[in-house]
């Protein structure tokens, strides 16, 4: 057997535990709590007083403005001197988090206000009030619109999570970092990262394809196609 192939073979599963274990939770979490946190933000812009609208039009300006990395440096690495110390994982969905709101919040948004005043109208005609409007009628409306970039979003999380190897992160890229530090074969290491990553991107845009579908995006071209 050749050497990269046995180097391979043998860092597979320390990779892949990684990955499972710190990449595929970091980004779960972070998507989550980023989600709640975007649609906050998205809800305040549309509807809050504009004081509120500024607050979280100013954090979406911030955030999508600077980079991810820098950002994490911030809270890891700078908040230190100001007497805050957070230790690196939380930090990491501190930071993700944070990123996937303000971008989801741009997403959710751009659903809520997809939906045609009439929508609206109609609720209100039957005695809602602008909060049952929103939960019963705007949001599962929105809901498909949201679904595919939201999915997109969360594919490019993943992928983002690599990021986290730089404030010391026992992620899939840092792990390839820590074996190449030993084996010193980086080209065959982190090809075999890159594989990993691959992978759950691949699995990621199955599950999201198949979401579409169930949230009704493509089924009238589907039926119309047979």
């Amino acid at each position: 057997m050749p050497d990269w192939l046995q180097l391979m073979l043998t860092s597979f599963w320390p990779l892949l535990r990684a990955g499972l274990v710190f990449t595929v939770p970091l980004a779960i979490l972070s998507f989550v709590l980023g989600l709640g946190v975007g649609l906050l933000t998205a809800v305040v812009r549309l509807f809050a007083p504009k004081p509120l609208a500024a607050v979280a039009g100013f954090y979406v300006w911030i955030i999508r403005g600077t980079p991810l990395l820098v950002q994490l440096f911030v809270i890891f690495y700078g908040l230190p001197s100001a007497g805050i110390l957070i230790d690196a994982f939380p930090a990491a969905l501190i930071g993700f988090t944070l990123n996937v709101g303000a971008y989801s919040s741009e997403v959710i948004r751009a659903a809520l206000t997809s939906i045609s005043r009439g929508q609206w109208e109609a609720a209100y005609s039957i005695g809602m009030t602008t909060r049952q409007a929103l939960r019963r009628t705007i949001l599962p409306q929105a809901t498909r619109v949201a679904v595919p970039p939201l999915g997109n979003t969360f594919i490019s999380l993943v992928k983002d999570t690599s990021l986290a190897a730089a404030i010391t992160v026992p992620e899939l890229f840092q792990q390839a970092q820590r074996i190449v530090a030993v084996t010193y074969e980086p080209l065959i290491l982190y090809i075999e990262a890159a594989l990993i990553y691959l992978i759950f991107s691949s699995i990621l845009t199955t599950l999201q394809a198949r979401l579409e579908v169930r949230f009704g995006r493509h089924g009238g071209f589907m039926e119309r196609a047979r």
